[in-house]
């Protein structure tokens, strides 16, 4: 079962005693461990669904589609091409370099420690795991104490699915990431906020640990005025969905506001307003549709936000509150002061501020103004304006007329660039996070060539001269006579 506090030193070694072994690195080993995640997801379904409606108030389909199906989805991809990403690959060598050849052979990294999140408690946790033993590495699990419930879950799940050997959980708080951040591990993937991140990568550090961090950032959606009604009804249920159907909010990749011309605001905003009444109700709290705050503490800080001076008056839908059950109406605030924390800090929940532009291009200057976000959303047609986005912006995705359905597609990385985070991960990127692509070179002795060696002379630098030049058949044509330097 999972560990609660202790020492972890023994845990380590038995992690890297069972990598040592060599068991990890076989194929059968790596595919047993993702059936287990498969049959981990299958069979203890209603588990999973409980802790989540326990921590996060997530009704069962919304929990299916996030963490659940998504989850088995990337077991099964890993599982349908563990063989070619096993595999090594050739590469090709310079005739400088005749006789040889050349392949790059992925190794596991060793012991992989992974600190994971709590708004999506299993899908954050299982999702590396799946590339990490892919990979063919030992892996120690710490999971969010801020989603409790889940924890446990995880803990027992794991313990009883997976080869405890090779994967294990350790639970706890504060105290105990600290603890192991102390020990030497092969790798960290860690994510969360940029705060622990700065911690995570600064106690990597000592131990020159690589690190990938998955931070967050305020992502912006830039929507246009779309001329098709159709397009309008399309484009506003995948804002909704992308803002309040995820988790309430919860959610690093989720959007953190909006971006649009000063004269479709009103537009905006009544159509925002007609799509949320139809997907949570007259009364959201009791639809049992949308999560709710995960703490006290996030609530307070929510709350906070709204309070500040000047913010309040910019509400210009919902913002009621219920701290009793950590419920906050989803609420459309319509330019708010932008020296204000909610425009300042990553909101993380159900609430969003609507900046109105002059003109639609001057949301990337306004992107560009601030640090680089994990994603930007463009609700365009314009093809013109969706180059410039992609050309002029910086983030560590770009996607367009929908939002956080990326993070699902098992062929494109996942990950963030400068403050939002760096490494990414997800299908072949999750193996390739996890493993090391030795260089392998063998040579042969037929051909061999005395300039490279000493003792120097001048007819030696011509030789090394001309070697710069020349590929070494060339030069071994010369060298027989066959062929002029000319």
């Amino acid at each position: 079962m999972g560990e609660v506090v202790g020492d972890f030193e023994g845990d380590l070694k038995e992690l890297r005693d069972t990598f040592n072994s060599g068991k990890t690195r076989e194929a059968s080993w790596r595919r047993s461990q993702l059936h287990g995640i498969i049959s981990l997801l299958k069979e203890r379904e209603s588990d999973i669904f409980k802790a989540l409606k326990q921590d996060l108030g997530k009704h069962h389909v919304e929990a299916y589609r996030d963490e659940i199906g998504t989850v088995a989805k990337s077991a099964n991809y890993a599982l349908g091409n563990l063989n070619k990403w096993m595999g090594s690959k050739r590469v090709k060598v310079p005739l400088a370099a005749f006789p040889s050849r050349g392949k790059l052979v992925p190794e596991p990294l060793g012991v992989v420690l992974i600190i994971s999140s709590w708004n999506f408690p299993f899908g954050l946790s299982l999702e590396p795991i799946i590339g990490a033993i892919a990979a063919g590495n030992a892996v120690l699990l710490k999971p969010s104490e801020i989603a409790p419930t889940c924890s446990s879950v995880l803990a027992e799940t794991i313990y009883y699915y997976l080869d405890n050997s090779a994967i294990k959980v350790v639970e706890g708080g504060s105290s105990v990431g600290e603890k192991l951040l102390r020990l030497k591990f092969d790798k960290i993937l860690y994510t969360g906020g940029p705060r622990v991140g700065q911690i995570v990568m600064a106690a990597a550090a000592k131990n020159l640990t690589p690190v990938t961090l998955e931070l967050g950032g305020k992502c912006p959606a830039v929507v246009d005025c779309m001329s098709s009604s159709w397009d309008q009804k399309i484009a506003i249920k995948r804002i909704i969905w992308g803002k309040f159907g995820a988790c309430a909010g919860q959610v690093c990749i989720g959007i953190d506001y909006i971006l649009t011309q000063k004269k479709f605001a009103p537009t905006l905003v009544e159509f925002l307003k007609k799509h949320i009444k139809k997907s949570f109700g007259d009364n959201p709290m009791g639809s049992n549709n949308i999560a709710k705050i995960v703490n006290k503490k996030h609530f307070s800080r929510l709350k906070d936000l709204l309070n500040e001076p000047n913010v309040k008056n910019s509400i210009v839908y919902g913002g009621s509150l219920n701290e009793e059950n950590l419920f906050i109406e989803p609420t459309i605030l319509l330019d708010p002061p932008l020296d204000a924390t909610i425009m300042t800090e990553e909101i993380f929940g159900p609430l969003l501020p609507i900046i109105t532009l002059e003109a639609i291009e001057d949301s990337i200057q306004f992107i560009r103004s601030r640090p680089k976000p994990l994603a930007i959303y463009g609700f365009t047609n314009n093809e013109k304006l969706q180059k410039r986005m992609m050309c002029e912006t910086s983030s560590g995705s770009i996607t367009f007329n929908d939002a956080i359905i990326q993070y699902a597609i098992d062929t494109m990385p996942f990950g963030g660039v400068g403050g939002s985070g760096f490494g990414r991960y997800h299908g072949k990127y999750s193996f390739e996070d996890f493993s090391h692509q030795k260089a392998v070179l063998v040579r042969g002795y037929l051909i061999d060539f005395g300039f490279r060696y000493p003792p120097w002379n001048d007819k030696k630098l011509q030789l090394l001269k001309s070697g710069l030049r020349y590929n070494y058949l060339t030069l071994v044509l010369i060298k027989l006579g066959l062929k002029s330097k000319a």
